[in-house]
């Protein structure tokens, strides 16, 4: 019997880290953890032997892992973790890696790790030109065009955060669950809130990629989002086309798949 071969893919977000395990093309296990600056390597290391124990996933299955992170200050630990526990060199997403993805926008390496592996997805599944929007601590819209390159984006506050400077930056307001309520006109505190952020949120989204699509002029733009509250924004946009909430675990398996076949090693990989 043949052996299974998987790929373990990690986004370090602000909030969350979030783990895939593919197996071939199929995606087995995602887990998450909370991204905490102040772990140490063999914390992270006991946290995913741990979590891929619990998903039956032994670590010498495992061919390779790869990573994206927009928090620098855990990647030291979490590196480290990743070899001495699961006994892998991690590619890292950043300068070194081949993504197929050209950036035309002014300041390329401000570009964050996770937008890159969005638009890689998007791109590589749903075509060009496309737009990437992902709804996480941030709300992020990021535009391929029809050359395949990542040219312009606009990045405006994730509803967490919005709810979150409500209920600590004002006197009266609670801390709510954020979910959909039944009409925008709230009758007490938590609807309203809920009202404001919700409904503001689904008017910032129809807004932002209508403008995207009259200012690039492509009006055959299409529209993949992702991102934990993603579902529920995408239901009341007619302008989103697809929500793939693994769009970025798919985005890093095909970044790890393009640096496996050019290079062993992720380090010695040319940038695009």
């Amino acid at each position: 019997m043949a052996k299974t071969e998987r790929l373990l893919v990690i986004d370090v977000g602000n909030t969350n880290i979030t783990c895939g395990v593919f197996e071939d093309e199929e995606i087995t296990a995602t887990f998450r953890m909370m991204t905490g600056e102040t772990h140490t390597s063999d914390e992270y290391g006991v946290l995913l032997n741990d979590l891929l124990q619990v998903n039956r996933i032994p670590v010498e299955s495992l061919k390779g892992v790869i990573v994206a992170s927009v928090v620098p200050k855990v990647m030291h630990a979490l590196t480290n973790a990743i070899i001495k526990y699961i006994g892998k060199e991690p590619y890292i997403v950043g300068p070194g890696i081949k993504t197929g993805l050209k950036i035309t926008s002014d300041n390329p390496k401000e570009i964050g790790p996770d937008l890159i592996v969005d638009c890689v997805a998007a791109l590589e599944l749903y075509g060009k030109p496309v737009l990437a929007v992902d709804f996480g601590t941030a709300t992020t819209y990021i535009l391929v065009n029809e050359k395949g390159e990542l040219c312009a984006g606009a990045i405006a506050p994730g509803i967490r955060i919005s709810a979150k400077a409500l209920w600590e930056d004002t006197a009266r307001l609670p801390e709510i669950e954020i979910k959909k309520p039944e009409s925008i006109l709230g009758r007490n505190t938590v609807d309203t809130m809920q009202a404001g952020l919700v409904y503001g949120q689904i008017g910032q989204s129809k807004y932002i990629i209508n403008e995207m699509k009259r200012e690039s002029g492509y009006t055959d733009l299409r529209v993949v989002a992702t991102g934990g509250l993603g579902r529920m924004i995408s239901e009341e946009v007619e302008e989103i086309d697809v929500y793939d909430p693994q769009l970025t675990l798919k985005g890093l398996k095909i970044i790890y798949e393009k640096n496996k076949r050019s290079k062993p090693q992720a380090k010695e990989s040319e940038t695009e």
